[in-house]
């Protein structure tokens, strides 16, 4: 039966005469329990990450080709959850997972029903822990799920500040960009809170390399916190130079200048390496997208591990770059299409 569908039971009456009048009978309903699917998708930030939180600009993009994606819906029994990472009841679910069940009780309270029983699967493409978003994209999801499973809808303010409960839960104080990103159809720029959409003249052919070590990001931007309390100037002017490549790049994006992207994205990781969010193996994976001939090539997301994202002149460079990457070391290698705006 599928979503939503009722099924009424046919009710088979004798010929007989002295059968008493059921005409005001009711026929007895049969109504599944409520259920839903959300999807949202892995993000990436073209430029403006550990700047984003002290108020400067950022870029980032959605990464199609890998998504989240979660079936809901209520039942009698006890809660459940079914994932790559865990498969059993809720309320034993490990403490890694705390992120996905912040989410599922910040939804159901927003409903109203927060002592529901739900039975929860996710499905997830998005590796963990390596700075695309994964965290944000599952919230979004379940949000998303829960509010189709009880028929409702909610602004994009509320569905933001719902993810923003089990991000906070995630990296402590986050700017909100990667709430924003994972359910983007286009690139964003961010500031402040504030989103808008950006113009891109030329598709963006990006390659994605995952270096193997687990990203820190709630370590990485308490680090930047204390470097800037131990020396203001130097991390401000870090800062400021980072917010700088943001605004230029949201220019060379209008403009379909993939050089000068290029360029910006390589000082940007040579600036966030200084900043203190690098590490060797991104480095490394760097160096050899530049061995490829990617036109520039940065980490991306809360660094100290994590992803490397390098810009190709088009799709077969970006495959030969993905290649390269792969012969380099790294232990996954994925690539997107940003497309054209005009």
């Amino acid at each position: 039966m599928g979503d939503g569908a009722v099924s009424i039971q046919t009710l088979h009456m004798s010929a007989r005469v002295d059968v008493p009048d059921t005409s005001d009978a009711r026929p007895e309903i049969d109504v599944a329990p409520p259920s839903g699917v959300g999807h949202a998708s892995a993000k990436a930030i073209l430029f403006g990450e550990h700047a984003v939180v002290f108020g400067e600009p950022a870029i980032a993009v959605p990464v199609r080709s890998l998504t989240a994606s979660v079936r809901l819906h209520r039942t009698d029994g006890s809660a459940r959850l079914d994932s790559a990472l865990y498969h059993g009841p809720l309320h034993t679910a490990p403490l890694r997972l705390d992120v996905t069940t912040t989410a599922l009780h910040a939804v159901l309270d927003h409903l109203g029903e927060p002592g529901a029983a739900v039975a929860m699967t996710i499905e997830s493409t998005i590796p963990v822990e390596r700075g695309l978003g994964s965290s944000a994209a599952v919230s979004a999801a379940i949000v998303h799920a829960a509010l189709d499973a009880w028929r409702t809808t909610a602004d994009d303010e509320t569905i933001h500040e719902l993810i923003q409960v089990s991000e906070r839960r995630a990296h402590g104080s986050p700017s909100g960009l990667d709430a924003r990103a994972v359910r983007a159809t286009g690139p964003l720029w961010f500031q402040r809170g504030a989103v808008a959409g950006l113009e891109v003249a030329t598709p963006l052919h990006l390659v994605i390399a995952d270096s193997g070590v687990r990203g820190r990001t709630r370590e990485a931007v308490q680090g930047v916190a204390d470097r800037r309390e131990a020396d203001a100037a130097t991390i401000d002017a870090l800062i400021g130079a980072l917010g700088g490549l943001s605004v230029a790049a949201r220019d060379d994006l209008a403009r379909g200048d993939l050089p000068r992207i290029g360029a910006g994205m390589s000082e940007a990781h040579r600036l966030l390496v200084e900043l203190g969010v690098g590490d060797p193996a991104l480095d490394h994976l760097a160096r050899a997208a530049a061995g490829a001939g990617a036109l520039g090539a940065k980490l991306t997301g809360g660094g100290r591990g994590g992803c490397v994202l390098a810009l190709a002149t088009d799709a077969d460079h970006a495959t030969a770059i993905a290649a390269h990457l792969r012969g380099a070391g790294a232990s996954a290698v994925w690539t997107t299409t940003v497309e054209a705006t005009t």
